[in-house]
């Protein structure tokens, strides 16, 4: 937030400069990578990988349900056809028995989601990429920092990308990153992030505002009377701010904003937040032992725990046949805000099934999660008093 007040006043940094390609080169070495190119979103840089893996139109490209319409969309805008593979109940990640019934010849791609912050089977995922020649590209948004048999995942397929929005690991309010090992894939994506250009500067604007916006005015106010929230609806129907996701996403549909480069200003923040990266992951973890110690033996189904996978918990996802409820009555009766991702096989909830061509029925599991999945918070202002607070009220639910 005070860097933000910083820049709004210095808009000779906003676009240009030298800070995207420090923090690129700096991500990189961390996550030992010969390339990472950044650009405004993580959707903008899972488009860029697709438009340089230059496959024919109306390839098909595996991807698990139970996601973000953030992920299908660069499919759709690229030409391509999304293939949904349902999801594993112990996990939340994509279901390895569902998976292999859907390989076919005609999938070429296979993105494979870290969801919540929790490492998927790279190991099998593996194997049975190798043996039906699919392209693995890695969605990391949730999980910068996590890690599978001792290797950061971003590093298991020919390509990753990673998010620095607003509800991520580290947040630049938007922002994304783009990695590979591959020359040819690496050339291409240099070469596309030139193409893309920068956003506006009235966009740059508006993100470099809202942690601004949202530590004076609307967290302050949002339980009082709702005028927090009252003012952020404003402030976005009014273009003071963006949304998460714009309507045109919801129906498949590119906003003009996307694809582009990471403008400077956003880099700084971004480079920020990623020096303070190892502290919010150990916090994270620290507060997610908390929940599995609190709620063990309780009505709540959590996370299973695997040996080889470091998880950084983005969100620590639960189960619980009352999930809406619990989330409604938290929020509107004891000021806690729990997590509803996702309500739905794709999120946002108002987001158009037949434009991301999903068919109810699709994936059962994802189905059957979006109704009794809720999130816990971990991020770093999440103490172990307001932890404590959460799990004693999820307690009452027998």
């Amino acid at each position: 937030m005070k860097l933000a007040k910083k820049l709004l006043f210095q808009p000779w940094k906003w676009k240009g400069g030298n800070e995207a390609r420090n923090f690129e080169q700096n991500f990189a070495r961390w996550l030992g990578v010969k390339y990472a190119f950044s650009f405004n979103s993580g959707r903008s840089a899972l488009y860029a990988i697709l438009k340089a893996l230059e496959l024919p139109e109306h390839s098909n490209v595996m991807l698990q349900a139970f996601t973000c319409n953030a992920v299908v969309n660069p499919i759709l805008w690229e030409k391509l056809n999304p293939v949904y593979v349902d999801c594993s109940k112990e996990d939340f990640n994509i279901d390895l028995t569902d998976l292999e019934k859907k390989l076919a010849p005609e999938n070429k791609v296979l993105i494979v989601q870290h969801t919540f912050g929790m490492p998927a089977n790279m190991q099998a995922i593996e194997r049975l990429a190798a043996d039906h020649g699919l392209t693995i590209i890695e969605d990391c948004a949730h999980a910068l920092g996590a890690e599978y048999g001792g290797r950061k995942v971003g590093t298991f397929g020919k390509a990753a990308f990673f998010s620095f929005s607003r509800d991520k690991v580290i947040s630049s309010v938007y922002g994304g990153m783009a990695t590979t090992n591959d020359d040819a894939l690496g050339k291409k994506l240099e070469q596309l992030q030139k193409e893309f250009g920068y956003p506006s500067l009235f966009w740059t604007r508006q993100q470099i505002l809202h942690p601004i916006l949202l530590s004076y005015i609307i967290l302050p106010l949002y339980n009082f009377l709702d005028l927090g929230k009252l003012f952020l609806i404003f402030s976005q129907w009014l273009h003071v701010l963006s949304k998460a996701v714009s309507w045109k996403e919801k129906r498949g549909l590119r906003p003009d904003y996307f694809p582009k480069a990471l403008p400077n200003a956003l880099a700084i923040m971004a480079q920020h937040q990623f020096s303070k990266l190892e502290v919010f992951n150990q916090h994270r973890q620290e507060v997610a032992k908390q929940y599995y110690q609190e709620l063990q033996g309780t009505s709540f189904l959590l996370p299973k725990q695997f040996e080889n996978r470091n998880n950084i918990f983005l969100r620590f996802a639960v189960r619980h046949q009352k999930a809406h409820e619990i989330i409604y009555e938290a929020w509107h009766n004891q000021n806690i805000l729990l997590g509803d991702w996702y309500t739905t096989p794709i999120a946002p909830d108002d987001t158009k099934f037949d434009a991301m061509k999903y068919k109810m029925g699709m994936c059962p599991n994802a189905e059957s999660l979006a109704k009794e999945t809720l999130n816990l918070p971990t991020h770093i202002t999440i103490g172990e008093k307001e932890a404590k607070r959460i799990t004693d009220f999820l307690k009452k639910y027998k």
